[in-house]
């Protein structure tokens, strides 16, 4: 689903004009964005959370050149879901259908 896609499926339910739905869903995404750029994480009871994860400093190589590169630790934005919003996922009918389709068409491919 696409943000768009979103917005008009929003607007639909609320009977909101779409681009009021769309400078709102832009405006999450602004502070979303901001919030986590300044170190802060987000918090959404019963959705989940956005956070921002510690990655090591660690050494990696690149193949091509036969060399070793040191990676610095940084910070990468994660998202943590709710464990409402898991047990939803897990328990629809239509994710699971969905994934069995997959499963059917790459064994079919193989």
């Amino acid at each position: 689903m696409t943000k768009a896609e979103v917005v008009a499926l929003i607007a639909e339910k609320t009977g909101i004009e779409k681009s009021d739905v769309s400078a709102t869903v832009e405006a999450f995404f602004e502070v979303i964005k901001t919030s986590m750029s300044e170190g802060h994480n987000v918090y959404i009871r019963g959705f989940g959370s956005f956070v921002n994860k510690k990655r090591a400093r660690k050494i990696a190589r690149n193949i091509s050149k036969n060399t070793s590169i040191v990676i610095d630790e940084h910070y990468i934005p994660s998202f943590k879901p709710a464990k409402i919003f898991l047990e939803q996922i897990k328990s629809s009918q239509k994710v699971i259908e969905a994934n069995s389709s997959l499963r059917k068409q790459e064994e079919e491919i193989d």
